[in-house]
């Protein structure tokens, strides 16, 4: 019999903070995010970091630094999928809302099997996005 594991430090963590974007061209991405998406600004640390806030967490554009030497990711792929809760009539408001801005939808929305009403799309980066409600 093996003997019980001691308790993880990791066990103490109870919410992801923030959420790094590592964008390839930051003026798209800043943009898109502040004004398509008309995210509220919370604070640009440099023109390399900027801030939002969403709820209780963080969601921040920066250009790669610390990685460096970490190949990016090649273009037509996407690095991360962000999915953005909603009501459900929000989805179809927030797909109404793109399309206005001339951003193309991957996939409108749609009522999924799995007690979900989507939507898709992308950012100028090729990250996935997804508005979503519970339905």
């Amino acid at each position: 019999m093996t003997p019980p594991r001691p308790p993880s430090p990791f066990q103490a963590i109870r919410a992801i903070d923030y959420t790094v974007i590592f964008v390839r061209d930051m003026a798209a991405m800043r943009h898109f995010y502040e004004h398509i998406l008309r995210f509220p600004l919370a604070r640009e640390l440099s023109a390399g970091w900027i801030e939002y806030q969403l709820g209780g967490n963080t969601l921040a554009l920066s250009i790669a630094r610390r990685t460096a030497a970490d190949t990016p990711v090649p273009r037509g792929s996407a690095a991360l999928q962000l999915a953005f809760k909603v009501t459900p009539p929000d989805v179809d408001r927030c797909a109404e809302e793109l399309l206005r801005q001339g951003v193309a939808l991957l996939e409108p929305p749609t009522d999924q099997s799995f007690g979900h009403r989507t939507l898709f799309f992308r950012d100028p980066d090729g990250n996935l996005l997804e508005i979503y409600a519970d339905i």
